[in-house]
């Protein structure tokens, strides 16, 4: 019987294909696989092939796009076979194929839509070695091993794979299933050497095999904190319900919800309050310990559970009681102690818990502070203070959102927190100096705060809840009020605080800054004598400035000289001696009528120091303010003004000489822009006058040059309030005569030779008198100024009030 004749494959495979473009990956000969195709172009492809011979050529794209030519697409290929087609709803099909043969494109024949090409069969390169024998063998073992451990490799994949009895097919196998790229499967795909595309496999095979065993690691560890986990959670519930049937405290979380959970329902919140705290305890309640939420979650809880909610008990402070302990704690200031009795008288006659707030306005060391103490301490309130000086963020003041790290409520909030009362006196120190940044202003910030008719419902951003800050007693401070906002100002009720003159600050230094001194320097008040001079010539050569801030420093300075000499006295050497070395100390901190201060007094004879002038220029040098340095309008061309400023009242020289030669006027000594407007008026006001009531010839102008200075040339001045005392000094120099002794003077000067009012008063009085001035010009339109001032600070001193400039020049230059 004859054999009959085979026909090769590729004598049955045409020279032409149509190509459908792959996105994905290539495909592999002897593979049986499903294709999903959408493209409209591709799609008809497979339309023409089902109606005809049913071959196709799929070859990967080098670049993806939609409209793909001849050119995109690799050199080499795949031949296919359709076995099934499915039509889909969206017009896509669904094919199932039998690849055949690898091909290379030889030649164009329609570059796009369909693409078709001229191609070449590509036949396996074939090496029946036993190196071939070996590497299908360990294809086959390497691959079994990555097939137990993955679950995504089928018993029908396992059995596929044994089956195949070519080694080149078992390599296009193995490299069609493996996560491979597909750029690496499209190399496989061109390599025809069976050896070396076996090879290569391998090479993929091994890179498979190391994942797995990172990935089955990976697992084992997660898999080992998942039972560690359980484990001491089964361990911990365990531990926790035999804690609660033995009556112990459970964990830190369920105690800390407790704590939390027994507060909150004391303090019976209603409304919006109510829901937001409850909203907030049930999630810390759910939320794992070791998270950072629940540190946010418990710290917030924390800051509203510590906030008096509550309201405060109702005042019940006596007016004298209150009148006492301000007379105790400050002397003077009779006009501002008689305002804040008064103050306080309403809030007990209204029987009104809500607050006030007070704005003291006064120089450095005037005692706004110890001040805001002592209200404190009359109305039986907790005190609590903050200065606000250079503050630029107004989270200061409104707090944190709670979204930022770190985030913490404002200063009214942790006060609050801090006192735990409702109903504390706040000070708010350096009102004045608050600055504006990118961050904000602090200074709006404080419109809520200090404004009655909204901070009764004020929002912190921290707390994000409306709580009641209405009854807290504010007290704020400032050195000027020139820099605070006008809205701010409008809300508080100003009260000044004028310097102090000499006498007071001898019986400020007698009553609080000598014993206060003395106990911090560690002596006795038997150690120390100073008589009223000494303490005069303090005030006057060393502390001239409008407080005692100063005078308290030279005070400690003297007494630590006082205390080294004591120590090393042969006294103090030999009583520490007899004490075997322990020391005798003085010690200042101890009351006087302590036990253990009257043992620590050095033996021996009493040291006494009386300080008198020679003592205190040896201690603290010779005087900053000699006595010689007191302003004097003492030759023709001075006088003497007063000036105000942020440390209070200040005296002013101003002269003014001639010199022959071209007609001409120049000012020196820092003047501001209003203040040499006003020399300027001066200056034609006193040609006007030289001329008309005094007979200057005008040739004297103009053969002489006039030069206006005020000393000082390193300190800006301003103001329109010296303009009277520059006139003064021009007529006084134009006349040749020197101006009434001891007479100093204030008021704006306008053109036509009107005295206008000025500000500052008080200060300027003070300054005054500090100076030993006995005669103050002022405008007559300040007089009612004058009865906001003290009588001890007006004593010897005469008030001159005028309306024209005229009266000015018949009290200090007389004819």
């Amino acid at each position: 019987m004859p054999e009959q004749s085979v026909v090769p494959i590729d004598q049955i495979l045409p020279p032409k294909l149509s190509l459908v473009a792959l996105m994905g990956r290539p495909i592999f000969p002897g593979i049986f696989t499903p294709i999903m195709i959408g493209n409209p172009a591709d799609v008809k492809v497979i339309d023409d092939a089902v109606a005809g011979d049913g071959l196709i050529g799929l070859v990967m794209l080098m670049n993806e796009t939609e409209s793909p030519a001849i050119g995109d697409l690799y050199k080499v290929g795949t031949a296919a076979k359709i076995v099934k087609k499915i039509n889909l709803p969206d017009g896509g099909v669904n094919i199932f194929i039998s690849t055949l043969k690898r091909f290379r494109i030889k030649k164009s024949l329609n570059p796009a839509n369909p693409i078709v090409a001229a191609v070449a069969y590509l036949e396996d390169e074939e090496d029946n070695t036993s190196e071939v024998k070996a590497l299908t063998r360990a294809l086959i073992s390497e691959m079994k091993q990555i097939s137990e451990n993955n679950p995504l490799f089928s018993e029908e994949m396992r059995l596929n794979m044994i089956n195949i009895d070519h080694p080149g097919k078992i390599a296009d196998f193995i490299a069609s299933i493996l996560n491979i790229d597909k750029t690496e499967q499209q190399k496989i795909l061109e390599v025809l050497n069976v050896r070396k595309r076996m090879e290569q496999v391998l090479v993929f095979i091994k890179k498979e095999q190391e994942l797995l065993r990172i990935q089955k690691r990976i697992q084992k560890e997660i898999n080992e904190k998942i039972e560690k986990s359980q484990r001491d959670y089964f361990l911990k519930e365990e531990l926790k319900a035999i804690k609660t049937e033995l009556g112990m405290t459970t964990d830190a979380k369920s105690s800390e919800y407790q704590r939390f959970k027994e507060k909150i329902d004391a303090f019976k919140f209603e409304g919006e309050v109510k829901e937001a705290v409850e909203q907030e305890l049930e999630k810390l309640n759910l939320m794992d310990p070791n998270s950072a939420e629940f540190t946010v979650t418990r710290n917030y809880l924390d800051v509203i559970v510590n906030l008096p909610w509550n309201n405060p008990e109702p005042e019940n402070f006596d007016l004298t009681d209150a009148r006492e302990i301000l007379e105790k704690d400050h002397y003077g200031l009779r006009d501002v102690k008689t305002r804040i009795v008064e103050y306080l008288a309403v809030r007990k006659l209204r029987r009104d818990t809500k607050g006030s707030i007070i704005c003291l306005v006064g120089p450095p060391g005037v005692g706004k502070t110890s001040l805001g103490k002592s209200v404190a301490r009359a109305l039986g309130k907790q005190f609590f203070r903050f200065s606000v000086g250079g503050m630029r963020d107004e989270a200061e003041i409104k707090g944190h959102r709670r979204t930022y790290i770190g985030a913490m409520p404002g200063k009214i909030i942790q006060g609050l927190k801090i006192v735990k009362n409702k109903a504390p006196v706040f000070m708010i120190d350096e009102i004045d100096k608050m600055g504006v940044s990118f961050q904000g202003d602090p200074a709006s910030a404080l419109l809520e705060v200090l404004d009655p008719e909204q901070n009764s419902s004020f929002r912190d951003h921290y707390l994000d809840l409306p709580f009641d800050i209405s009854h807290i007693f504010f007290i704020v401070t400032a050195n000027t009020l020139d820099t605070i906002p006008p809205p701010l100002l409008d809300r508080m009720e100003i009260i000044q605080l004028p310097g102090y003159i000499d006498q007071e600050k001898i019986e400020i230094a007698k009553r609080y800054l000598i014993p206060k001194s003395l106990e911090k320097s560690g002596l006795k008040k038997s150690h120390v004598k100073y008589s009223q001079q000494s303490l005069l010539h303090i005030a006057n050569g060393y502390a001239r400035e409008a407080g005692v801030r100063n005078f308290e420093k030279n005070l400690d300075k003297i007494h630590r000289k006082l205390a080294k000499q004591i120590v090393e006295s042969e006294e103090f050497k030999a009583g520490n001696k007899k004490d075997g070395g322990e020391g005798p100390q003085v010690k200042g901190a101890l009351p006087e009528s302590s036990p253990e201060r009257n043992e620590a007094v050095p033996p021996g004879p009493p040291v006494k120091f009386t300080i008198d002038k020679k003592l205190i220029e040896k201690h603290l040098g010779k005087p900053l303010f000699p006595e010689e340095v007191l302003k004097r309008a003492d030759r023709p061309g001075m006088s003497v003004g007063l000036a105000w400023t942020n440390m209070g009242g200040d005296t002013l020289v101003i002269e003014a000489i001639s010199v022959a030669g071209k007609e001409g006027f120049t000012l020196t000594g820092k003047m501001g822009d209003t203040m040499k407007e006003s020399a300027t008026i001066a200056m034609t006001l006193a040609r006007k006058l030289g001329a008309e009531r005094y007979g200057i010839d005008t040739v004297w102008f103009e053969k002489n040059h006039i030069h206006l200075h005020i000393p000082e040339g390193a300190t800006p001045k301003d103001g329109p309030s010296a303009g009277i005392t520059m006139a003064t000094a021009l007529l006084s120099l134009i006349r040749n005569r020197v101006i009434t002794d001891k007479m100093v003077m204030t008021g704006e000067l306008s053109l036509t030779g009107q005295v206008l009012p000025i500000g500052g008063l008080k200060e300027k009085t003070i300054a005054a008198q500090r100076n030993k001035a006995r005669h103050i010009i002022i405008p007559k339109q300040n007089l009612r100024d004058l009865d906001e001032i003290p009588d001890h600070v007006k004593k010897g001193i005469e008030f001159h009030p005028v309306e024209r400039f005229e009266e000015v020049l018949a009290l200090a230059l007389p004819d």
